[in-house]
């Protein structure tokens, strides 16, 4: 591995960079985004039945909004009605809106970095490529008595560093872009899941003011 980084030239580095950020986003991702951590299964379930006749008290809503990002959500609800247990339908839903929107921004961290490393990788194996290419030209633009010479161990050097730059900007990108749009993809169906348990609670808290 190491003499293919020398072969591949200093070009090689930022892609040697971009490929341990990149692998250290998915390793974090794939923790983070793990269904107990996010929308535990049952918790809908669970807040319905503790707050089935009352409001609880304070500290049951702390414990659910630190059980998950639901469960986050969840507690604003709560918390709103419990600050104010006349407040309307509009203003649940926007508490658990707000909420919804900061949790959401917490699910999509990293993923525009890893976003930018799928689309900078090609760009820079590229920069590699280019730059191997010059120095295969400068390699054979010596002319001696009409003859035109060239380096052998410069013209390999040079295919080297394009070929490799080239190659590993394709390994570095593509495993980014597929987990990008995998963890996009699981996101998303986060925040549908999140936005339908906000509106079932939200029917539930006003059934509460009845």
């Amino acid at each position: 591995m190491f003499s293919i980084i020398q072969a591949a030239g200093w070009p090689i580095w930022p892609l040697i960079a971009c490929s341990i950020l990149a692998l250290a986003i998915i390793a974090e991702r794939l923790y983070s985004l793990r269904r107990p951590l996010v929308a535990p299964s049952g918790l809908l379930d669970e807040a319905l039945s503790v707050s089935a006749k009352y409001v609880p008290p304070a500290d049951v809503i702390d414990k659910l909004a630190q059980n998950s990002p639901l469960g986050e959500v969840l507690a604003s609800g709560l918390q709103t009605l419990k600050n104010n247990p006349k407040a309307s339908e509009d203003e649940l839903r926007s508490a658990m809106q707000n909420s919804g929107r900061v949790v959401v921004s917490r699910l999509g961290r990293y993923l525009q970095a890893l976003a930018t490393i799928a689309s900078a990788a090609p760009l820079l194996g590229l920069l590699g490529t280019v730059i191997g290419m010059i120095a295969i030209f400068a390699s054979q633009g010596t002319i001696d008595s009409g003859i035109i010479t060239g380096n052998p161990g410069q013209l390999a050097h040079g295919i080297s560093i394009a070929l490799y730059n080239t190659a590993f900007g394709l390994i570095v990108a593509i495993p980014a872009l597929i987990f990008w749009r995998y963890f996009k993809s699981r996101v998303d169906g986060y925040v549908l899941e999140l936005e339908v348990a906000a509106e079932t609670f939200v029917k539930h808290l006003k059934g509460l003011q009845k």
